[in-house]
């Protein structure tokens, strides 16, 4: 999403290629919004993602995904200006990623809480 977001590409393949269902509809509606406002994204989040579970044990078809990330260096921008004030910061981020039938792994949910959140 950060790599598209340099564009607002609300339509762009690679999104697909990480996210599917109820992710990827949150995710392209998200960058629509940014698209029709003339708003894109600078920067990238600093990720630590780690694995919370996996299920099954043996053989995992689901596993949650916990993160703090840093949104500090990831910020909107509207005609080359920042978009607001806000600086961005640490976040909690929790995401379930499945295996498809091809073998893949995308993510089919995730929560963003708000800064200051981890």
């Amino acid at each position: 999403m950060a790599k598209v977001g340099e564009t607002a590409d609300w339509q762009s393949p690679e999104l697909a290629k990480y996210a599917t269902g109820d992710a990827l509809g949150v995710i392209n509606r998200s960058l629509y919004t940014d698209h029709l406002n003339g708003v894109v994204s600078k920067g990238a989040p600093t990720n630590n993602p780690q694995v919370s579970s996996a299920e099954p044990a043996a053989n995992p078809t689901t596993v949650m995904i916990s993160d703090c990330s840093d949104s500090s260096n990831w910020l909107k921008y509207k005609d080359g200006q920042l978009l607001n004030d806000a600086p961005g910061g640490r976040r909690s981020i929790t995401a379930e990623v499945k295996k498809q039938q091809d073998g893949t792994w995308r993510v089919t949910r995730f929560a963003v809480e708000g800064v200051g959140s981890c």
